[in-house]
């Protein structure tokens, strides 16, 4: 079973196609439905995102 994504592996994101790699649900098959786990997977990329530009923040 993979682990959870959470905010802090935003710092191993180099380019945009970094995201799709990383974003992992671990109950995906456990989610009502596809849609369901697909709603929760661009859940966990926006956040991904956000804490990027927050780390740009503080980088500039």
């Amino acid at each position: 079973m993979s682990l959870r994504t959470y905010e802090k592996n935003a710092k191993n994101i180099e380019i945009a196609s970094d995201v799709d790699e990383i974003v992992k649900d671990k109950r995906k098959n456990w989610r009502a439905n596809s849609a369901k786990a697909s709603q929760r997977q661009r859940r966990y990329k926006k956040r991904l995102i956000k804490q990027l530009l927050i780390l740009k923040d503080i980088n500039d």
